[in-house]
Parts: structure tokens; sequence; C-alpha cells
């Protein structure tokens, strides 16, 4: 029985946006990492696009996925660095209502103990929009799986269950 909100099982629907000037999705290797996980994990990916680092495309990608009623979880990849080209978590951190500032130190740490002081450029972070989590992460495959093995899916029952209750 599933007595504390840690333990909620709650399969979601997930948006997959991932943000490059140069991948294309036949060779997308961070987005098929995330399918396979959120798949094995019995959750769903019913939106999946890839947008340029352009402000507007990615607001606009991210404001589609906000106002489609079967998605409750949306995940970026990508744009989270601290180059001039890296676009996301500027665009996407305006339209959070709350964030989830523990997200992004936690993947830090944890991406500082995988690859040392790179891991804490990331900017990766995490917040609720139009009652939707969104999960920003960097593009690299390793990141992708970190943050989906380690925080997402441990925890998203949990997320969804605080922000979906009375």
């Amino acid at each position: 029985m599933n007595h504390h909100p840690r333990d909620q099982k709650i399969k979601a629907n997930f948006a997959l946006i991932i943000t490059s000037d140069t991948r294309t999705k036949d060779d997308d290797k961070t987005g098929r990492t995330a399918f396979k996980i959120l798949e094995e994990n019995g959750h769903e990916v019913s939106f999946y696009e890839i947008v340029p680092n352009d402000e507007s495309r990615i607001r606009a990608i991210i404001g589609e996925s906000l106002q489609n009623s079967s998605i409750q979880a949306v995940i970026t990849s990508g744009g989270t660095g601290i180059g001039q080209q890296d676009k996301t978590v500027d665009t996407v951190t305006k339209l959070f209502e709350k964030e989830l500032r523990g997200f992004g130190e936690h993947f830090r740490r944890l991406s500082f103990d995988e690859i040392g002081v790179p891991g804490v450029m990331s900017r990766a972070t995490a917040g609720v929009a139009k009652g939707k989590l969104i999960f920003c992460l960097p593009g690299s495959n390793g990141a992708m799986k970190t943050a989906l093995d380690q925080i997402i899916m441990p925890g998203i029952g949990h997320m969804l269950w605080e922000l979906n209750r009375k």
C-alpha cells in the first residue's frame, strides 16, 4: 500500500523538447535515451520536438506543451550552459510560477560527482508552469540519464501528487 507521497506510482505523459541547432530526430541520442527510460518506467512521451536555440521558438514550443491537457511534465534538453547560444533556461524560467531550486542543486552535485568541475557550469533547473512540471536539462546523453534515473523517475509520482492534490 502506498501510504507516503514519495511512494506514489503515478504514470505521467511527457513532452520532450530538444534544443539544438545541429541535431535531427534521426541522430538525437539524448532523445532516444529519454524515450527509453521514460517508457521503461511506464510513462509516455506524447510530444517530441527539436527546436533551434531561438528564444521565440523555444517559448512557442513550450507554450504549446503547456496548453496540451494530456501532458503532465515537460523535459527540455540543451540550452542550459553558460554560452551565448544557450537560451533555454533564460526563456523557460520566465514561465515558472514556482521554481524547484533543489532540483538544480541536486543535479549539479550529481554532475560534479560524475564529471567534475564542468558539472557546476550547468544551469539545469525545474519548476511549475500552468500546473505542469518543467525540467530543463543539459543536452548531453549522460545528463539526461542522470537526471531521469536519479531524480525525475524516483520523484515524479510524489511531485505530481503534490502538484495535483487539493
